[in-house]
């Protein structure tokens, strides 16, 4: 009987396929049934090869080497997953094989990872498509009863393939040709170098800043209400003169406020769109202080370990229509602890889901991330994973409830010619405000009952100054929003550049942003300052060497509208590529042919052991090393690094500084601990407070004794007779 191959992306996708459809005779990477045998990948199984497969001179780093163009991009197997990748193809090239069905994740990059093994694997065999949205049994059940011809994805992997090959031409060579121009590693990118380049943008509007002062005239009447000066002109309540200032006081200063108008409305707000990746990444950020990519690695727990969640890599905040009908089921598995208050209010008022958060024009490859239809099991998830699991639960909630309801008023007032206004606000139903955890304001500012033509009474006048601000520095969750809409870093830029970059939600994808903010900390060109994030020394150098089009988001939307009409059909991936091995030649000679300088300015006086040059010291993720400039010799030495040992005085964590005997703790308020000394007092805490172990030797011991009672166990003998 002939079977079909299932390649899934993951070990934990495939067995969850594997249990769907009856397969269970485990086998080396893979697990069969009477009609299918499922096997997976561990993400990426395969890649583009490393340039010397093409030339072994190019194992060596060489400016007069460049540029690297071979004619065909070849794939190469990656070394830590070789085992696994003969296992599968093992699979794929049996007999009793007629077809294969591709179960990665469904979107352009999971596309790449099953036809990459596909195509190494020289397999010529049918291929149809599973393409589902969350890995619970239902979902997997419905998505096999609906599978798609493999040849409608086509045209979506020549675009994963096109973009792939066009970084590897232009990152490998612009990485190289940096590297071995200035002897230092400097790495750049399509989308880092524009990332980076925002980064810099920002700190130097900050520093150009000058703040300048400015004054608000407010006046109290006599029952408590603050009214503030308004520009009839512009309606600006800031003076941005002295002189002006001290003349509305004195021609405001001992006369009554008159009430002109009252004006009242009825105003409502809608419940927030629901979690696309990065947006939940900028509230995990904001709420927890979580880096994009702890939050990406969360949720990929809560999707495909847990089964909790939908498929997180989404850039889409809107549902498709044919998820209407599954939603009791995913209200159903919310109907736990804290949630159940929140869904049987839904229940008992016969709530719907909000109409905007259904749209299917606004959904492509995946829909919003929602719960799925499986009950969350707390007790197996870690304190991070439930509260990501909140935000997304309130926010899907949230989209049942009605809006909140509030009476805004405005009241418009005269002091001796002068315009004066006071705002009030008074809540009227909470709606969707009612659930925890939401962003928004919901001040309640009650005014009294005022009358047009009133007069009231001053008990004070007088101004208060402020200055203005500059804008704030970047931190994870507003550097994402940048690489969403990098639009106002692009000014000057042609219309249609600006709708595609728009259009395709900013530069990288919801996939790879976290990503590339990681590469630029570990690459040591962005550096953390509490929450904020700044510039190092050598990503202001490394922007001053790359060419003026790498530093710009302009290239990623050529490149996307490129690959949209790749995608759809309109463009072939040839002619693509050709446009990019000429960019990259382009590249590579404007680097050659500079005429700039690097400068290392974090050069310690310490030799290298293994070539003699001065080391640099410099601030990695755990700590600070010690690396060699020469990036050939590659020597790394570790100064210090961040331990989860806690300083008993602030308990902060401390860094471990030293080698051998000499190392010491040191906390950031001033306390030090010999390691010696800090083993010994823990060893002696230890055993004051008992092990867990022992712990549980005593529970079991009182268990134990328990069960020696002789009266219960009489009890028992007896009840044993009787049956």
């Amino acid at each position: 009987m002939s079977k079909s191959v299932i390649l899934a992306e993951k070990p934990s996708a495939g067995k969850d396929i594997a249990k769907v459809l009856g397969c269970n005779k485990q086998g080396n990477g893979y697990i069969e049934g009477s009609s299918y045998i499922v096997t997976w990948a561990f993400g990426h199984l395969v890649s583009l090869a490393e340039p010397e497969a093409y030339d072994k001179r190019y194992k060596t780093w060489n400016l007069e080497d460049l540029p690297m163009l071979p004619s065909r991009i070849k794939l190469s197997v990656i070394k830590k997953s070789g085992r696994q990748f003969n296992a599968v193809k093992s699979q794929l090239h049996r007999k009793d094989v007629k077809d294969v069905i591709i179960a990665t994740d469904a979107g352009r990059e999971g596309e790449l990872v099953a036809r990459w093994i596909l195509e190494k694997a020289a397999v010529k065999k049918p291929v149809k498509r599973l393409w589902i949205s969350s890995v619970t049994d239902q979902a997997i059940k419905q998505g096999f009863k609906q599978l798609k011809d493999g040849r409608k994805f086509t045209n979506l992997y020549n675009a994963a393939q096109a973009r792939s090959e066009a970084d590897w031409y232009v990152g490998m060579n612009a990485t190289r040709a940096l590297t071995t121009k200035y002897n230092a590693s400097l790495s750049c990118g399509r989308v880092q170098t524009p990332t980076l380049a925002m980064v810099a943008q920002r700190e130097n509007e900050i520093a150009q800043f000058k703040p300048t002062s400015f004054q608000r005239i407010f006046a109290v009447t006599e029952n408590g209400v603050t009214f503030w000066w308004k520009n009839p002109q512009n309606g600006e309540t800031r003076i941005f003169s002295n002189n002006k200032t001290e003349q509305i006081l004195k021609e405001v200063k001992n006369h009554p406020i008159m009430i002109k108008a009252v004006q009242k409305k009825k105003k409502s707000d809608g419940p927030p769109l629901l979690f696309d990746l990065t947006e939940l990444q900028r509230e995990a950020n904001n709420h927890y202080g979580f880096s994009a990519k702890e939050t990406l690695n969360i949720l990929q727990r809560l999707y495909e370990t847990h089964k909790v969640l939908t498929y997180p890599r989404t850039d889409s905040r809107y549902l498709s229509s044919d998820i209407r009908s599954t939603l009791k089921q995913r209200l159903k598995a919310c109907d736990v602890q804290n949630y159940a208050k929140h869904v049987l209010k839904i229940k008992k008022n016969d709530w719907n889901i909000n109409k905007k958060m259904i749209n299917d024009k606004k959904v492509s490859d995946h829909h919003a991330i929602i719960p799925t239809e499986e009950p969350p099991q707390f007790s197996a998830m870690s304190d991070k994973e439930k509260k990501i699991y909140d935000l997304v639960i309130k926010r899907f909630l949230a989209a049942f409830f009605p809006q909140a309801q509030y009476v805004q008023t405005e009241i418009a007032a005269v002091i001796n010619k002068e315009i004066f206004s006071a705002k009030g606000k008074r809540v009227l139903t909470e709606g969707w405000k009612g659930i925890s955890n939401l962003q928004y304001e919901n001040k309640e500012e009650k005014l009294p009952l005022l009358n047009e033509k009133e007069k009231i009474k001053i008990s004070k006048t007088d101004s208060e100054t402020g200055e203005t601000k500059p804008p704030a520095l970047f931190n994870e969750a507003s550097l994402l929003s940048a690489m969403e809409n990098p639009s106002r870093f692009m000014s000057g830029e042609d219309k249609q550049l600006l709708d595609t970059i728009k259009s395709k939600g900013g530069i990288g994808t919801v996939a790879t942003r976290a990503d590339i903010i990681e590469k630029l900390l570990s690459s040591f060109l962005i550096e953390k300052k509490g929450k904020s994030l700044k510039i190092t020394s050598k990503g202001k150098q490394l922007l001053e060497l790359v060419p003026d089009k790498l530093k710009s988001p302009t290239l990623t939307a050529e490149w996307e509208q490129q690959l949209e009409d790749i995608e759809k059909g309109n463009l072939a991936k040839h002619l693509f590529i050709e446009e990019m091995k000429s960019y990259a030649n382009e590249v590579v000679q404007s680097i050659k042919q500079s005429s700039k300088s690097f400068k290392h300015d974090n050069v310690s006086g310490t030799p290298c052991p293994h070539c003699g040059k001065l080391l640099l010291e410099v601030k990695g993720k755990r700590g600070k090393i010690k690396v060699c400039q020469d990036k050939e010799c590659g020597y790394k030495k570790n100064i210090s690094k961040v331990t989860n040992a806690r300083c008993p005085q602030c308990k902060k964590k401390m860094e471990l500084r030293g080698e051998g005997e000499g190392q010491i703790f040191v906390c950031r308020c001033g306390y030090k601990e010999k390691v010696s000394s800090f083993n010994k007092r823990k060893k002696q805490e230890k055993q004051s407070k008992g092990t867990k172990h022992d712990v549980k030797k005593y529970l079991k011991q009182q268990d134990d004794d328990e069960m020696k009672n002789p009266a219960l166990a009489e009890a028992l003998k007896k009840l044993q007779n009787k049956e």
